[in-house]
């Protein structure tokens, strides 16, 4: 049974009926959600494992931990929450002793409430420019915008945003500093670049290239999905949800990778990598959000979901 979510409240889980049916879960299974936000799909998991399968949640941002150990306290007993990066998944899992695990869920958006506070500096108009999942953390938005030299934020603004204006963009910024918060970055932005008949937000792609710069999230993400095959065990389901070409690609380039037998060159006849397949593809083509959920819940229009099996 999905559980009912109060969207007044808390984020809404993207592609929460896509997740339910590959995963299946069923009484007693264990899972994890290496990215837990406001705990909707972990919500949704634990009600379907009743009444004694665990769920291990993960997340880097301290305040969304708190969030969800609120939203989940009626499963104290059978909920363990870390506020770790999902870099450390093979950690927590140690740590937990939650085995065997039936499945791992990654959706590497950001929570509504995380765009809509104004001390995360994630919204065009907020008063701070931070973008840290963890507070902890030692490097912001506003010291790289307004410390890396032309040619390394032109690069970062270019490669994380996929920015044609990275150039014209860069140049302003230089010209402007120092930027103060995200307001004051979306103006200069907005002067260099022209809407134009744009849908999106001129800053919209400085602003990820940004969040993703600051948590290291590309990063982090190929070396999660390079160590999982050191620990899963035969039968874990591994769901990802990403929200850019960047991250999909990573996602579907590792998917790749541990569905083949060999990564020998074609002109290689005979095999000299000894590399053998570990996981199947659940679904061979990505998985994206219906036009009734894009409808109800905008923000997840971009999230596509790839899945496999350990064997």
């Amino acid at each position: 049974m999905v559980a009912s979510i109060d969207s007044l409240s808390y984020h809404k889980p993207a592609l929460l009926k896509e997740v339910l049916t590959i995963l299946e879960p069923r009484s007693n299974n264990n899972f994890v959600d290496a990215t837990l936000g406001d705990g909707g799909h972990a919500l949704a998991i634990l009600d379907s494992t009743l009444p004694n399968g665990r769920l291990l949640g993960l997340d880097a941002d301290d305040q969304g931990i708190l969030r969800a150990f609120e939203r989940l306290k009626k499963y104290e007993g059978r909920v363990c929450l870390k506020n770790y990066n999902f870099n450390k998944l093979e950690q927590a899992v140690s740590e937990s002793q939650i085995t065997p695990i039936s499945g791992i869920l990654f959706d590497l958006g950001i929570s509504s409430w995380q765009l809509d506070s104004a001390d995360k500096g994630f919204s065009f108009k907020d008063q701070s420019l931070d973008m840290r999942f963890d507070s902890k953390q030692f490097t912001t938005a506003l010291q790289l915008i307004n410390t890396l030299e032309y040619k390394d934020l032109s690069s970062l603004i270019y490669k994380y945003g996929e920015d044609p204006n990275a150039n014209r963009i860069t140049r302003a910024i230089i010209k402007s500093r120092p930027i103060v918060n995200a307001e004051h970055l979306t103006e200069i932005i907005q002067k260099a670049v022209p809407r134009r008949g744009r849908k999106t937000n001129p800053a919209t792609r400085t602003f990820q290239s940004l969040r993703i710069a600051v948590n290291n999230e590309m990063e982090n993400l190929e070396y999660t999905l390079s160590s999982l095959m050191d620990f899963v065990t035969k039968g874990t389901k591994i769901v990802v949800i990403a929200y850019h070409s960047l991250e999909d690609r990573i996602v579907k380039n590792f998917m790749r990778k541990e569905s083949s037998d060999c990564l020998c060159p074609t002109s290689i006849l005979v095999c000299q990598c000894n590399h053998t397949k570990k996981i199947e593809l659940i679904n061979k083509k990505v998985i994206k959000p219906s036009a009734e959920e894009m409808l109800g819940n905008p923000r997840v229009r971009s999230a596509r979901l790839r899945a496999c099996v350990v064997i």
